[in-house]
């Protein structure tokens, strides 16, 4: 009975069953086949794991986080804006929310450069953008991205977002608050018929802000692009569970008088542990379903990696190195990981160890733009050391020169010969001479 209904789900989800039904049934279809996708990213347990990870990490930087952000906003004047609105975040949390806001506050406050000193200001900037980066890297995880940002990229931008980041929340605040007063809003706030749609729609406000704020996370994070569509979808699905979620752990909060009965004193330490790991894991989650929508091809495998034959990462090794040959001699886009992979049709995780391989034995070499371009003279890299990295290099364990029974050592002699033979010397810059006179 059990395969039986597993059976049902599967064809339900996978199948067509829901396709005659329409557009309606294909909504429900798409809908069904993201929360089975996420459901088992969850249960896989990488992503529960990368949320418990980054509230360790918020714990460490969520005051030199703000001190940076009011150091930023205090020359500008503004910095009470963001002050209010820090109340709100821990909302969910009720009384004890607000208790906690107070002593990071009063933490804050009391953060002053000349007292720190030089080590202890260098342990504020290094927590602020280990934050930053943690949550680079959950996202690189999310999205099958394999290298990070280089080092000067990644401080480039850390600290753009650390400095501008705030600057811009507060503008966005100001913003609204300003269309707020204008006399048009308020006619149509205290209109009879527009009135009670108005105001409807202005408790939505705080929520389009955590979504226009996810959607620029989605996108701006990920080492990798982003179609704004999919950080979009991401971004509504993740603000409306943030929200969602918010109000039931209030509610949660208000009849947890037991729980903090038995807790005592750690209550509020543990509820707002569990709040962070939750807001984590719903970023995270939004950022699963942005990858799905933008590549709805991985919903049914997940991140199980697709195998390759021997033959087949023969091919793709010289495949990767005959495209960045040819890209070195006609410079026109450039290649990278990503272009490969629409190139050659696999997925990006399944070519980085083969790149890897490759750079490692120093055929291949990314420049600062994480470009791929051969790592020496392209005449002097041969065909058999390409097949090299794949047929031969990168073995492990202790059994390096294994006993061959005599037929198996001779057969594979042959083989190798064969090989050597079909290559016959030839180099990567050999092969491209070849293409390009087939094409004249």
């Amino acid at each position: 009975m059990i395969q039986t209904l597993r059976n049902w789900i599967e064809a339900l989800i996978w199948g067509d069953m829901l396709r005659a039904y329409g557009l309606p049934g294909r909504i429900v279809m798409m809908v069904l086949r993201n929360a089975y996708a996420v459901l088992r990213d969850i249960v896989s347990g990488q992503l529960t794991l990368r949320a418990m990870s980054l509230v360790y990490t918020t714990l460490l930087s969520i005051v030199p986080l703000i001190a940076f952000s009011f150091s930023v906003l205090k020359g500008l004047g503004v910095h009470k804006e963001l002050e209010t609105k820090l109340y709100a975040i821990l909302e969910p949390l009720g009384v004890k929310g607000v208790e906690i806001t107070d002593q990071v506050m009063h933490v804050v406050h009391n953060v002053n450069g000349s007292v720190l000193g030089g080590i202890g200001l260098a342990f504020f900037i290094y927590t602020a953008v280990s934050m930053v980066q943690k949550i680079e890297e959950a996202f690189n995880y999310v999205w099958y991205v394999t290298k990070p940002r280089n080092f000067a990229k990644r401080l480039t931008e850390y600290m753009l977002v650390l400095l501008i980041g705030p600057v811009v929340i507060v503008i966005a605040l100001g913003a609204i608050a300003s269309v707020g007063n204008e006399t048009i809003v308020q006619w149509f706030a205290q209109n009879s018929i527009f009135g009670p749609i108005f105001s409807a729609t202005s408790k939505l406000t705080p929520y389009l802000l955590i979504a226009g704020m996810f959607t620029f996370l989605y996108s701006y994070m990920p080492n990798t692009k982003v179609r704004l569509s999919s950080a979009l979808v991401g971004g509504i699905a993740g603000g409306f569970m943030w929200a969602t979620l918010g109000m039931i752990f209030a509610a949660f909060l208000v009849n947890s008088a037991r729980t903090q009965a038995i807790y005592a004193g750690f209550a509020i330490a543990i509820t707002t542990l569990i709040w962070l790991y939750l807001n984590w894991l719903i970023l995270l989650i939004g950022s699963q379903i942005a990858f799905y929508f933008q590549n709805p091809a991985y919903l049914r495998i997940g991140r199980r990696e697709p195998r390759l034959s021997n033959a087949m990462r023969e091919r793709v090794a010289l495949n990767i190195m005959y495209l960045v040959g040819g890209e070195f001699r006609n410079p026109a886009l450039g290649v990278n990981l990503r272009s490969l992979s629409r190139a050659l049709r696999i997925p990006s995780i399944t070519l980085a160890p083969i790149a890897a391989d490759l750079e490692a034995t120093g055929i291949l070499t990314t420049n600062e733009k994480e470009e791929l371009l051969p790592g020496r003279e392209m005449s002097r890299i041969t065909l058999d050391d390409i097949l090299a990295v794949v047929r031969r290099d990168g073995e492990t364990g202790s059994h390096r020169d294994p006993k061959w029974d005599e037929p198996i050592e001779t057969l594979g002699e042959r083989l190798d010969d064969a090989i050597a033979d079909t290559l016959s010397g030839k180099t990567l810059s050999d092969l491209l001479d070849q293409s390009e006179d087939r094409r004249q």
